[in-house]
């Protein structure tokens, strides 16, 4: 008997400067609209999320702007996307509603956290963000530098916490 396929919810791409930068308040599963070349190198992971956000259009649509993804090498001139370009995203009108709302509270923002597949298509996390201050960056890194000191002491003593 066949063994039935994990789906890959490994992120081909992650965004890790919207972890640091942002405080992640909500998350939103979405599709993306992409060419057969696009499709290729986003395959091959010649991806950058790291200066990309997503809006909400007037229409209601979602769209992904200032992501990069690079030309595909084998492609040619002729047939190759442009690398800059605005992509639209899929979402159920419900959740861009919210999403919308959302964003219209001062200091929210809707960042791409990950680019992966789920059954051979592409979808995108979003996330709902609000700007961290400095203080908060410098808290979290403490936090984390405190949560390690953990785990190394636990690990040693073979305790779990």
């Amino acid at each position: 008997m066949a063994e039935k396929k994990k789906p890959n919810l490994e992120p081909t791409v992650e965004n890790r400067k919207a972890r640091r930068d942002y405080a992640v308040l909500d998350t939103l599963e979405t599709g993306i609209v992409l060419r057969g070349t696009e499709i290729k190198s986003v395959r091959e992971s010649h991806v950058s999320l790291g200066e990309a956000f997503v809006e909400v259009s007037k229409r209601g649509e979602l769209w992904l702007v200032n992501a990069r993804i690079d030309e595909y090498f084998q492609a040619g001139s002729y047939f190759n996307h442009a690398p800059g370009s605005k992509r639209k995203l899929l979402a159920h009108k419900h959740e861009i509603a919210k999403l919308q709302r959302a964003v219209e509270q001062k200091g929210t923002t809707l960042i791409p956290l990950k680019l992966y597949f789920v059954r051979g298509r592409a979808k995108i996390l979003v996330g709902l963000c609000k700007g961290k201050k400095d203080v908060d960056k410098r808290q979290t890194l403490v936090d984390r530098a405190h949560q390690r000191e953990v785990d190394r002491i636990s690990k040693a003593h073979g305790m779990r916490i």
